[in-house]
């Protein structure tokens, strides 16, 4: 299994601090964004590599973060891929980018799909314990606790065995406080369905729209994700998640 990390984005909300830096390298907690990411999954059973995928202005500033990375966790590879894009104006965007590493890196196996800069305060190995039992697509949930939270996010109901039973990206009026994150698994024999996606000219920027996309298709079920999740979307909650993962 395969452990993709989507890093390609400009992250124009945080200008300046990404103008000269990409947002998954920005430091909390003292250490890369992404390092706290990678911390809480390398763990999850039967990962094999990780891929980092980015863009043309900021591949060289991963390659040597993955260098440096490697020589301090040695026991998975890790690749980064760049997605050719230069700014906002070219991007692939996230699902994009996902089916570019798929074809890019020749994946054939069991995938997971994480945004480098969601920030997990406990481990989620059992994230895929979970998925290799289901042996089927598994989106990560979490509660944000405000309806009025929900609306930035994707409003999630699910049924007595935890499928998806609806899902809306950024809903006006939400009725839950659950939402999606973006923390996918995907197994092999879904990979051509993603591409598929995008062949036929779907949304290729937001993930949790293929999701919605998906769901009334096949089976697709929710893990929720334990302790505390930050989406760093903004300079208040990258400021934030510098003073709770400071306490850890």
């Amino acid at each position: 299994m395969k452990l993709i990390v989507l890093a390609a984005g400009y992250a124009t909300r945080l200008y300046p601090l990404t103008l000269t830096r990409p947002k998954p390298l920005l430091e909390v907690a003292g250490r890369p964004m992404v390092e706290h990411v990678l911390g809480h999954l390398r763990d999850v059973p039967e990962l094999s590599e990780i891929i980092v995928v980015s863009n043309e202005k900021f591949h060289g500033h991963f390659e040597t973060w993955a260098k440096s990375y490697q020589t301090t966790h040695p026991s998975i590879p890790v690749t980064v891929i760049n997605d050719g894009s230069t700014d906002e104006n070219n991007r692939l965007g996230a699902i994009g980018d996902l089916v570019y590493t798929l074809k890019s890196a020749e994946i054939d196996e069991d995938i997971i799909v994480v945004a480098g800069d969601n920030l997990f305060s406990q481990s989620v190995k059992s994230f895929g314990e979970f998925c290799l039992e289901k042996q089927a697509p598994v989106l990560g949930v979490y509660d944000v606790g405000r309806l009025e939270d929900t609306k930035k996010y994707s409003e999630v109901h699910m049924n007595a065995g935890g499928q998806i039973s609806s899902f809306e990206e950024k809903p006006e009026e939400p009725h839950s406080t659950l939402i999606g994150i973006a923390l996918y698994y995907y197994p092999k024999a879904v990979l051509p369905v993603i591409r598929q996606y995008v062949e036929d000219g779907h949304n290729a920027d937001q993930p949790g729209r293929m999701i919605q996309w998906l769901y009334p298709r096949m089976p697709v079920y929710t893990w929720t994700l334990p302790g505390l999740w930050y989406d760093i979307g903004s300079k208040e909650t990258l400021e934030e998640a510098n003073r709770i993962f400071s306490e850890f």
